[in-house]
């Protein structure tokens, strides 16, 4: 006999890790595939959306799932690795359903959708949306106003009506621990209306950070639809070669009308960087290093470390600098690696432990030299200098890598063999999906 599979809420699936029967993990849980029926009849699961090692999505039906819950999600024998593309007559559930304005049958009420919860039928190994949980009253799901319930699918309607101005609080929530990378994957596969309304609720950082990991078509698309003035607050939040980066793939009219917009002080910074080659030194680097002046100390510069809004490369190193502390600077000296600085007194001046005998690079150094610089002497980042001995800014490995991968590598990732190895075996092209 059959055990029915419990009720599980699809928020808490979100991340969850999918294994094989060997118990090796094959990716992530990324959403749920529905379809919706006439009448009141709740929607049948179709499968679930994994987001492999390489973030590539496939799609797995639901006859290859053999168990769901919310620490865990098992699937069973041979798994296409062909990228998921959603059909017409498909609605994702995470994607599509959540924060979706909606009516009770019974009293007409507006409410809005939190979540969904999901179960097995009996004797089946068919899955349906059973429940809906919402939140009356019409402030945003976050705000917590209102009664919430959760009621049958058959009571409420307007699932089948396109959506027009839906939130987006709850599937934020949902996804809220997520990194910058992994949620620009998510939007990434939302559709267009639904990615600008995940993006209009983001907040400018965190937007940022998201926007800075999207392919640029995805970055032109949300940016374009933000008005002016929000658009000019995100790409400041922005670091700085990263919206140079975006802005260069806009019309000249919209681009200057953004950077009139934006503080003095950033246009400025974005206008030296976008004035250099983009496969270049000075076309690659961030103008926000950790500037120290001669006589800061070891604790100074430790303080300076532990920003935990730099990223470990801008973290790695520390340059020193006679005044102006800003980029560009007076005379650079040298720098030094964290690494020294966790070995030297905290009242040692960083300019008696800099390393002056490693060279800076010209703004004007090509691509492939960058990359050999940084492989010769073992470095994440390189400062930049112009022929004043100003330092202009430094360049990180992670922008050198954007820069020699493929450019739809943020789409793509990595494919084949490493791809391949998460499937527990079998030929990845032949299995039939039902689709």
């Amino acid at each position: 006999m059959a055990v029915v599979t419990p009720r599980v809420f699809v928020s808490h699936l979100a991340g969850t890790p999918v294994f094989d029967p060997n118990g090796d993990q094959v990716g992530r849980l990324r959403d749920l595939v529905a379809l919706l029926r006439v009448g009141q009849r709740p929607p049948r699961l179709l499968g679930v959306v994994v987001e492999v090692i390489s973030r590539r999505r496939i799609f797995v039906p639901m006859t290859r799932v053999s168990g769901v819950d919310s620490g865990q999600i098992v699937i069973t024998g041979v798994v296409n690795m062909r990228r998921f593309e959603q059909r017409s007559s498909e609605t994702l559930v995470l994607g599509e359903l959540l924060d979706r304005r909606v009516r009770l049958v019974e009293t007409g009420e507006e409410v809005t959708v939190l979540d969904v919860g999901i179960t097995q039928l009996p004797a089946r190994r068919d899955w349906e949306i059973e429940k809906v949980f919402v939140r009356k009253g019409k402030g945003r799901a976050l705000r917590r106003k209102g009664e919430a319930l959760t009621v049958e699918w058959s009571a409420v309607t307007g699932f089948s009506l396109e959506e027009h101005g839906q939130g987006a609080e709850s599937l934020l929530a949902t996804f809220e621990q997520l990194r910058p990378a992994d949620l620009a994957g998510v939007l990434h596969h939302l559709s267009p209306k639904r990615r600008a309304e995940v993006a209009a609720a983001l907040d400018d950082d965190r937007l940022a950070d998201v926007l800075e990991e999207l392919p640029e078509d995805d970055q032109v698309e949300i940016l374009g639809k933000l008005k002016d003035e929000r658009a000019a607050d995100v790409l400041e939040a922005m670091d700085p070669d990263d919206a140079a980066d975006l802005l260069s793939e806009l019309p000249e009219e919209e681009k200057e009308r953004l950077l009139a917009l934006m503080q003095p002080e950033e246009a400025a910074d974005v206008r030296r960087l976008m004035a250099y080659e983009e496969r270049t030194a000075g076309g690659l680097m961030t103008t926000d290093p950790i500037v120290l002046r001669p006589d800061a100390t070891v604790a100074d510069a430790l303080a300076r470390v532990r920003d935990p809004d730099l990223s470990p490369a801008l973290a790695a190193q520390v340059y020193v600098c006679r005044p102006p502390d800003e980029t560009p600077t007076g005379k650079y000296l040298g720098l030094v690696h964290f690494q020294r600085l966790l070995r030297d007194p905290p009242f040692t001046l960083v300019s008696s432990i800099a390393d002056t005998d490693l060279p800076a690079l010209p703004p004007d150094t090509p691509l492939p030299e960058v990359t050999s610089y940084l492989a010769a002497y073992n470095m994440v980042a390189a400062p930049v200098v112009d022929e004043s001995g100003a330092l202009l800014g430094a360049v990180t490995v992670d922008d050198v890598l954007d820069h020699l991968l493929p450019d739809d590598w943020r789409e793509d990732g990595l494919h084949g063999s490493a791809a391949a190895g998460l499937t527990g075996g079998g030929s990845l092209g032949e299995a039939a999906d039902g689709r």
